[in-house]
């Protein structure tokens, strides 16, 4: 028997994908909103424009970059499964910029996989149920199946190893520095989003 909390939440996932955009809407909207000077989410500030500016570069880039191992490919093209991937997210958010690009890559890879997109701000209710220690970080993935509506696993806002460098770091100095984020975006650039892929396969498998 279904508790009414899982009910609940089934409803407020619907709610959800029934705005949910594909990765490529998504795409296209942040390409618009650097047209216009423009950032989704509640605030609107030249910092926020300046984020989605660098962050629709950095998509272009791990749109055409991000390498797929042909082992990889054979091995989550042969998964039968029937998921939905909803991914919270706002154009302004540096690791969702890192990290979306290689969730739709893997995702293209099994016809089984709908990879769909919404904004934090305009989903409270969803996000509020996917908290990270407590604080609405994104990029949030929630993977549901498709036959039950069942949240079988989330993922995010960073890669594995990206997020125990952010927990030590913050264990010993307390806050993120600049100095910090700089280096994060160095370890993005150098993982290639090859973390990512190997923390979904994880999922994937067990799931």
């Amino acid at each position: 028997m279904e508790t009414l909390q899982n009910t609940d939440l089934k409803r407020i996932i619907d709610q959800s994908l029934n705005k949910a955009i594909s990765y490529q809407a998504y795409r296209d909207l942040v390409e618009e909103l650097v047209e216009t000077k423009l950032n989704t989410g509640n605030d609107i500030t030249e910092a926020l424009v300046n984020y989605t500016m660098l962050n629709d570069r950095r998509m272009k880039r791990w749109d055409k970059t991000v390498k797929v191992s042909e082992v990889v490919k054979q091995e989550i093209s042969n998964l039968k499964i029937s998921q939905t991937w909803l991914v919270i997210t706002e154009s302004w958010c540096g690791d969702a910029a890192h990290v979306m690009p290689v969730m739709n890559k893997v995702a293209e890879l099994n016809s089984g996989i709908d990879f769909k997109v919404v904004l934090r701000d305009e989903n409270d209710d969803l996000m509020n149920r996917f908290l990270t220690n407590g604080g609405k970080s994104i990029p949030k993935l929630i993977i549901i199946d498709n036959d039950s509506n069942e949240v079988l696993d989330s993922y995010g806002p960073r890669p594995s190893t990206a997020t125990k460098l952010v927990t030590d770091y913050k264990a010993k100095h307390g806050s993120l520095t600049p100095e910090f984020k700089e280096d994060l975006q160095r370890w993005y650039n150098k993982d290639k989003g090859q973390t990512a892929i190997k923390d979904l396969i994880n999922i994937l498998k067990t799931s």
